[in-house]
């Protein structure tokens, strides 16, 4: 029997009695995270601490959309400005060629609408995307655990997931999360960046993709001794260009909205075209730009009310990334 997958308006959020003492709690832990780490290196964030590189272009909206995709920052066709953050996922500013999830944030300068904070106007839509097309995590409550036992080194992590998942189970989690943090890894330019949990789209509800043009390039094979080198390399080139693809949510069996690790089997439709123009990042403006964007916030609830992040993951980010930019002086 064939699938439907037909974009339905059907979704809801389950909000447990506890969310604002839990997530606060998330908050205080990722804060001194980020107190110690920063001790160490520097000012910086708790997770996507090494940033690789920043650039700047610019998102065309196109026309024609489908109604579920119509929606927000997609409703007409129209051009914006973007910068983008290539970072490393982890803590440390460890070596690229150290196993981890890649990150690639894009801030959309020029909306127009509410925000998604309830706090006026919105000022960027933020996209903040990685190499992996679902959350390592069902909640929240999980990865927070996850990501405070790895704090305290290889063995404390190895003691809580024991701990949570047994004897066996444990070591068989910790494989797969390694499997999943060490699969090939094409580069920035090259590879499919996800969202990997969902947003609202007017009524409806997506998970977004970018997709890179065959046009970038293939894969550099020693791009994983400076992933920043080589997105950098290919800019003094050429311009990049990537398709930004909404997926749309079906029905909570197979879309669900509060377990992030579910991978979403709809279909993609691209609404967007992400292009980043010949530059130099030795340049002094290319140079300025790295400072800002650095010290800038990209925050999936520095949105569009019509792009409300959804689910556990996306609520408990929301009171986590403000402790982060707290702490960093960034808000």
């Amino acid at each position: 029997m064939k699938q439907d997958f037909t974009p339905s308006t059907a979704w809801q959020e389950q909000i447990g009695a506890d969310e604002a003492e839990r997530f606060a709690g998330y908050g205080r832990q990722f804060a001194e995270i980020q107190r110690r780490k920063s001790e160490k290196h520097g000012a910086g964030r708790a997770l996507h601490r090494k940033q690789l590189t920043a650039a700047q272009g610019q998102l065309e909206v196109l026309a024609d959309l489908p109604a579920f995709a119509r929606q927000g920052l997609f409703a007409t066709p129209g051009s914006f400005d973007v910068r983008v953050r290539l970072s490393n996922g982890g803590m440390e500013r460890a070596s690229d060629s150290t196993p981890d999830v890649r990150g690639f944030a894009i801030s959309v300068s020029g909306v127009q609408g509410d925000s998604a904070l309830g706090n006026g106007p919105a000022r960027n839509q933020d996209f903040t995307l990685i190499n992996q097309e679902a959350f390592g995590f069902p909640k929240s409550e999980e990865f927070v655990g996850f990501v405070v036992a790895a704090a305290g080194g290889k063995g404390a992590l190895l003691k809580y997931l024991i701990s949570r998942y047994g004897l066996l189970g444990g070591p068989k989690r910790l494989l797969k999360l390694a499997g999943n943090l060490g699969k090939p890894f094409a580069g920035f330019a090259s590879e499919p960046l996800f969202s990997a949990a969902p947003m609202a789209c007017g009524p409806y509800a997506v998970r977004v993709r970018l997709l890179p043009a065959s046009s970038n390039g293939a894969a550099a094979p020693d791009g994983n001794g400076d992933w920043g080198a080589d997105f950098a390399a290919r800019l003094r080139r050429q311009g990049l260009q990537w398709e930004l693809q909404l997926q749309p949510f079906v029905n909570e069996t197979i879309t669900p909205i509060e377990d992030a690790s579910v991978n979403w089997p709809s279909p993609y439709t691209t609404v967007a075209r992400l292009t980043l123009p010949v530059q130099d990042s030795a340049s002094a403006q290319s140079q300025a730009l790295l400072r800002e964007v650095e010290a800038a916030v990209f925050d999936p609830w520095q949105a569009l009310a019509a792009h409300r992040p959804l689910g556990d993951v996306q609520r408990a980010r929301k009171v986590v990334y403000f402790e982060s930019q707290k702490g960093r002086k960034a808000a």
